[in-house]
């Protein structure tokens, strides 16, 4: 689980932040375009600092059309939600106008989805956000994760989800994203997103676990949650080197790591670059 501040081998007590584009195997050609760690992390972190993010719920709403009952997972734990909140996802609106909507009943199925998941997916759907909440400390004019500064050495609330299929914990963040790609919410992915980016005192195996997770619930051209694993590896990797998890997580192989060393032979390329000299100069030529 979570520590909030931990010293042991396989967790880590740094915040680290969002994806890196460039570190997906499709950019390995690309070099003109490619931005170092530092630059990269900068311009997160400028972002963080400055642009104030959009929690208002959606528009359009007034709350007073069918109620919809949604049935999920396997315990067929039961959901009410309005027909038009659900339908700005376009993945229900679809449901909604077509056959797999129990008519007579306005009830829909979806036995493989987590009800932990779920009921984020609809207060996100309702409030702009799910808990725990961004937060503005104006102190340090950043944004971060509401009792992520509570002193109980547990770390961020509700930071973790049990996946009962793969008997594994995982980052409930990632499982949003996953679930928000699905849903066709993009705002919410990219909420995910910079919510993970928060998170510290995350164990190695959680966050293996998650990064396969993610690689086998995005597409091949997601650029977004792959490559912040990728950087997030790569950045710790004082401490993976040394996990016995990661060990074997390389034994069994895919695709992540293959991906995995395209992004730490951009890393090394970029800190050739910054090594060297802008301009080189020429030897004379005898007159």
């Amino acid at each position: 689980m979570f520590a909030r501040r931990t010293h042991h081998n396989e967790s880590f007590g740094k915040h680290y932040n969002s994806s890196f584009d460039k570190h997906r195997a499709g950019k390995a050609t690309s070099s003109k375009q490619k931005r170092s760690f530092r630059e990269a992390a900068a311009a997160v972190k400028k972002v963080d600092r400055v642009k104030k993010p959009e929690l208002s719920p959606p528009s359009g709403s007034t709350l007073t059309s069918p109620i919809i009952t949604i049935c999920v997972g396997p315990e067929q734990r039961l959901f009410a939600a309005h027909e038009d909140v659900l339908s700005h996802s376009p993945f229900f609106a679809a449901i909604c106008r077509g056959q797999f909507l129990e008519t007579a009943t306005k009830r829909v199925n979806l036995p493989e989805e987590l009800p932990e998941i779920f009921s984020s997916v609809l207060e996100y759907l309702y409030k702009g956000d799910y808990y725990p909440r961004l937060r503005l400390n104006k102190r340090r004019n950043t944004w971060e994760l509401e009792e992520s500064d509570a002193s109980n050495g547990k770390g961020t609330a509700e930071s973790t989800v049990f996946h009962q299929s793969s008997g594994q914990v995982l980052l409930k963040d990632t499982m949003l994203y996953c679930t928000a790609d699905r849903y066709g919410l993009d705002d919410l992915k990219r909420l995910a997103l910079r919510k993970q980016g928060l998170q510290s005192g995350i164990q190695c195996s959680t966050i293996l676990a998650s990064a396969r997770y993610a690689y086998a619930n995005t597409p091949d051209n997601d650029s977004k949650l792959r490559a912040h694993y990728l950087a997030l590896i790569i950045r710790s990797r004082s401490t993976f080197k040394r996990s016995g998890t990661m060990q074997m997580e390389m034994e069994k192989g895919g695709m992540m790591f293959f991906d995995l060393f395209v992004a730490i032979c951009n890393h090394m390329d970029d800190m050739a670059s910054a090594k060297s000299p802008l301009f080189t100069k020429s030897p004379r030529t005898p007159h």
